[in-house]
């Protein structure tokens, strides 16, 4: 059995002195914080016993904030993922001592996501929020905006030139990925169709410009059927796509741009074996990854939330540290492309 490690190893490791160790573990004296990072970091790597003792010793000096994050669908797989990266990020964090206000909004419903909003400002120092884009919800990002409360916009921009900042995908280039796939996955040209959950959302209609938009430049040959609205729900999708597969037989492919992409899968399931219809789904959920190793789906186009999630917290407690943006900003992440041979 090795040698447990003592503080005269941390000391070593760290490059202070064992009195500075000491003083770091027991609290005597006040240490600069950057030298107390130091000896944590040695404490961990040399495996000291005491380590979590130097953690709390970091953790008493550091500020403390509630951080607020309204989503949606608390039943979602996707949601309840996020949910999940979003306690581990505030909860980890050595920057500071966090609390994670999450809440749910009931619908997409304006006056249900403003409720939802109003609920988490009442306790939290900063916010971030999955929203359509509606001059309600607009209004109340500028009424906490005066009372200094930051509020974020996540996965779909809103109250642009009001909110601190939008974190997510770029939704241009998404929709133009979506298009490429089907272009260059289908054997012929033909019908091509795509989901949108409400024209409220802004990366929807982002997503969906940026999918015609492709077909325009780069495939002219393709067909592009009337937009469907699907209020991102499963009834509704499934509905939808059995329909559009028994009306449209040269139909190729479609993209589902926002939720409901599990009625969509139920619905290729039924009625799609034997033709060539390029499916393109938002989000990697155990449905969407199933469909994907099944064949069922060609693309799943998903958000790398933990690094969303990193960033994020780390604007948040910059905004409320260094107060709004004079220029609120954009910060796009790549996406994460899922295909069936990468599940």
């Amino acid at each position: 059995m090795g040698k447990r490690p003592t503080i005269a190893d941390v000391a070593r490791e760290a490059g202070v002195s064992v009195a500075t160790v000491d003083r770091v573990l027991n609290g005597r004296h006040p240490v600069r914080e950057e030298t107390s990072r130091r000896v944590y970091e040695a404490a961990q790597s040399t495996g000291f016993h005491a380590t979590g003792l130097i953690k709390q010793r970091l953790l008493r000096d550091l500020p403390q904030y509630r951080l607020g994050f309204v989503l949606r669908k608390p039943s979602h797989h996707f949601y309840q993922a996020f949910a999940r990266e979003i306690e581990d990020g505030v909860k980890s964090s050595e920057q500071f001592r966090g609390v994670p206000v999450i809440h749910f909004a009931q619908s997409h419903v304006a006056g249900d996501i403003t409720a939802a909003l109003k609920e988490v400002a009442g306790r939290c120092q900063a916010i971030a929020m999955v929203a359509p884009d509606h001059p309600t919800i607009a209004a109340e990002v500028e009424a906490l905006k005066a009372k200094g409360i930051p509020v974020f916009s996540l996965l779909s921009d809103f109250a642009a030139g009001i909110r601190q900042g939008y974190i997510g995908l770029h939704n241009l280039k998404v929709g133009r990925t979506a298009g490429w796939m089907i272009a260059r996955a289908a054997k012929k040209p033909g019908k091509v169709a795509v989901f949108v959950g409400s024209h409220r959302f802004h990366g929807h209609e982002l997503r969906e410009t940026g999918f015609r938009s492709y077909f325009r430049e780069k495939a002219p040959g393709f067909e592009i059927l009337d937009t469907l609205v699907n209020l991102e729900t499963r009834q509704i999708t499934y509905e939808a796509t059995l329909d559009l597969m028994q009306r449209h037989r040269d139909l190729v492919g479609f993209y589902v741009a926002g939720g409901g992409m599990e009625g969509a899968i139920e619905a290729l399931r039924e009625e799609a074996a034997g033709k060539d219809i390029i499916a393109i789904v938002n989000e990697i959920t155990p449905e969407s990854r199933a469909a994907l190793a099944d064949g069922v789906v060609t693309m799943a186009i998903a958000t790398p939330l933990r690094r969303l999630c990193s960033t994020l917290i780390g604007l948040m407690i910059q905004a409320i540290e260094s107060g709004p943006a004079e220029m609120p900003g954009q910060i796009f992440l790549p996406a994460d492309l899922h295909l069936p041979e990468s599940v």
